[in-house]
């Protein structure tokens, strides 16, 4: 797991005591504890481990096997990039790389500055928009490095003035 952040696991003792007595719900206490905190905190897999009596390993053994968990903190914008057959063959390598360049980071990481999260997807179901992105809830199609980096510019101006 990344670095140890603190964070307020009584946020967490509702989702615990609704679960308390239900067999075979660990995957919808990970749901829902990303849901509070964003992503699944190391102390919360030690408090969800204490209050099921299952081991920590357990805990993260199921949660890395889904990927729809993280255990980092997601940046303000989180761009998830297709890899999809479509997007690929209209040159969404080139483009991830683009992000590699602009962001400094890769699939699954995060800036320093909180800003961007990085996500590498199989399949956005926008086909007809290849290569595409979502950045949060918004879709952008038909991408080219340089529209990228518009994007990119853009976010960063929206994020400075607030």
């Amino acid at each position: 797991m990344a670095q140890r952040i603190a964070v307020d696991l009584f946020l967490l003792e509702d989702v615990l005591d609704e679960y308390a007595d239900v067999k075979g719900s660990l995957i919808s206490i990970l749901q829902k504890t990303q849901e509070i905190y964003g992503y699944v905190p190391e102390d919360a897999v030690y408090r969800i481990a204490e209050r099921t009596g299952e081991s920590p390993a357990k805990i993260l053994g199921v949660a890395t096997f889904y990927s729809q968990f993280r255990f980092t903190p997601a940046g303000k914008y989180r761009i998830q990039i297709c890899k999809g057959t479509a997007c690929y063959v209209n040159g969404s390598e080139r483009l991830i790389d683009v992000f590699a360049r602009e962001l400094g980071i890769h699939d699954n990481e995060t800036t320093d500055d909180g800003l961007f999260s990085l996500n590498v997807v199989s399949c956005l179901g926008c086909c007809s928009l290849a290569p595409v992105m979502m950045i949060n809830d918004r879709v952008y199609g038909l991408l080219t490095p340089e529209k990228i980096r518009r994007i990119l510019r853009e976010l960063r101006k929206e994020a400075a003035s607030e």
